[in-house]
């Protein structure tokens, strides 16, 4: 699917549609059968499986990627894909009907291509991502941009360090010129990206009317090959090197660059990206003021591959952390098959500080039906330091957010508005 998504993005819809009726296409031999592994296998850095995977239900069942409840097994697409494709070819004969017949032998400039570029053709992928089981065609579906009221800046930058180098997008709310700002990074999840990200969490908006600048840094397929950070490896636990550094770099840098008040730094992350955001808030307290956890994992729970894998099914242990304590937001669905809801637990166990701290447990329901449990852990002058939302019988999904992106729950209590009033409740002191 992903190669039809690249040849449909490119206007080459001839070879995209060949492939997806299993014809073979010059340079993309179809296998004969998809391959279903019993476990995922370890092929190297920057060639991982996606982190963001289902366990198999049974006793040598598939690892799946995270759908919705009920999704149909991947390898039932084959056998859907005829009719989807006989719906494609009604929508195109339809459309070509309805044609002026000069309108059917005009060559735009650019090619197929240039109308994808210029999204003339948004309807027809459109068509056929809604055609196409199991959330399969989520690559086809045309992506809105992520708007950018007057005044305001979504920009790309780019990061260099002894640690590497990652791009980033940067959002500038509008009329905030001269104002010492706090800075919000947002990690992303696996296969997602910073405009998905944005669009998904809607923390842009969120910032504009509150006055934040947000950063999205964008892990690279080279790093990764279904773009998770890197939680599980070693080298990328610890301060002072691997993606930990590049991320608090990117912090760091555009600190500087927009004089935002280096008092007011946080991170948050959905899954991958949550777990990352734990390492962060472990090894650079200095930087970051306060963390985020969405969908994630403790700071340490795995090692390699096959802990990730154990800790994402059965619940990660929660290391001792390896700097101070900051305040931590953790938000996690108690029906999430992809992360084990018990790996919530084991961040807030881990954010906890010493000392006695005072619980108060609310439970309440969101104006779409998600009920969910507020708990709040406070010291002796009432400010609230670790914070969980329990989400009852929500997923792998970002709470309250847009389906404009992807992995969100639209129906939930709004992570993003939480987490931001959170953060701003707590500067760093000095």
């Amino acid at each position: 699917m992903a190669e039809v998504t690249r040849l449909t993005r490119a206007g080459r819809l001839t070879e995209a549609v060949a492939l997806l009726q299993g014809h073979p296409v010059q340079g993309h031999p179809v296998p004969a059968e998809p391959a279903r592994p019993s476990a995922p296998t370890t092929t190297g850095r920057g060639t991982e499986p996606a982190i963001d995977l289902e366990a198999p239900a049974e006793p040598g069942g598939a690892w799946t990627v995270p759908g919705e409840a009920g999704a149909p097994d991947p390898s039932e697409a084959p056998r859907a894909m005829p009719e989807a494709l006989k719906r494609l070819q009604d929508t195109v004969q339809e459309t070509l009907r309805g044609m002026p017949e000069a309108l059917k032998t005009f060559r735009p400039p650019g090619g197929l291509a240039g109308l994808l570029r210029e999204g003339a053709l948004e309807g027809l992928t459109g068509n056929l991502a809604g055609s196409l089981p199991g959330g399969l065609g989520d690559g086809l579906k045309p992506r809105r941009p992520v708007p950018v009221p007057e005044g305001a800046r979504f920009e790309e930058r780019s990061f260099s360090s002894a640690a590497g180098r990652r791009s980033y997008k940067v959002y500038v709310p509008a009329g905030r010129e001269g104002q010492r700002l706090p800075v919000v990074v947002m990690l992303h999840g696996c296969t997602q990206d910073p405009d998905d990200f944005a669009l998904g969490t809607r923390m842009n908006e969120l910032a504009e009317a509150q006055g934040a600048i947000v950063v999205y840094p964008r892990q690279e397929r080279s790093a990764n090959a279904q773009k998770c950070w890197n939680w599980f490896q070693p080298g990328d636990q610890g301060r002072g090197a691997g993606e930990p550094a590049l991320i608090a770099g990117i912090a760091q840098a555009v600190v500087e660059e927009f004089g935002a008040d280096p008092t007011r730094v946080y991170v948050a992350g959905l899954s991958a990206g949550g777990a990352a955001a734990a390492i962060l808030a472990a090894t650079y307290p200095d930087v970051f003021a306060a963390a985020g956890i969405h969908s994630g994992l403790a700071c340490g729970a795995a090692r390699d591959m096959p802990s990730a894998f154990a800790a994402m099914s059965q619940g990660g242990a929660a290391p001792t952390r390896p700097g101070p304590a900051v305040p931590t937001i953790v938000f996690h669905g108690d029906a999430d098959r992809t992360v084990n809801a018990l790996n919530g637990e084991r961040v807030v166990a881990q954010a906890m500080p010493g000392g006695p701290l005072r619980e108060t447990v609310t439970r309440g329901e969101s104006p779409s039906g998600i009920a969910y449990t507020r708990t709040v852990h406070a010291d002796a002058r009432g400010n609230g330091v670790v914070e969980s939302w329990v989400l009852h019988g929500a997923g792998h999904a970002w709470s309250g957010g847009s389906p404009d992106g992807s992995y969100t729950e639209p129906r939930g209590p709004d992570a993003s508005a939480e987490m931001l009033r959170f953060f701003l409740e707590h500067p760093r002191a000095g």
